[in-house]
């Protein structure tokens, strides 16, 4: 039994630390996979949640109705949508937020219209041939 460790003990030995080497080469900085903070992973639920509520909205009948009645096609809102940025979704859900109980949508068609023509004027889309 003796003979059997002084074998084993060694390959043992070899083996946990050529296994632990690719532990020891990975990246340290947070940036290249390292640990991520609270604030960062509650933002991107938030994030989440934001492009949800938003896509409720953009999905009732009604809105899309509407967009349609002014010329724009859902699939090129829903499109625009998955552009924005954090920051864009997050303005847009608050916006959504902030119209009164029971109003009409279009509030709402007239935030998504804005940020449609804000981004056509930027040359960042191309729905709205008037901006040219």
């Amino acid at each position: 039994m003796k003979k059997l460790a002084r074998v084993l003990s060694p390959l043992l030995i070899a083996c946990l630390v050529l296994g632990s080497l690719p532990v020891a080469a990975a990246p340290a900085s947070p940036t290249e996979g390292g640990l991520v903070s609270t604030q960062d992973a509650l933002s991107a639920d938030q994030v989440q949640a934001d492009r949800e509520r938003i896509d409720d909205v953009l999905s009732r009948q009604d809105v899309q109705d509407q967009l349609l009645a002014q010329g724009v096609d859902p699939a090129d809102v829903r499109d625009r949508v998955d552009a924005l940025s954090d920051q864009e979704v997050h303005d847009m859900a608050d916006r959504l937020d902030d119209m009164p109980a029971g109003a009409s949508v279009v509030g709402a068609l007239f935030a998504v219209f804005v940020i449609l023509l804000v981004t056509d004027i930027l040359g960042l889309t191309d729905v709205f041939p008037f901006t040219r």
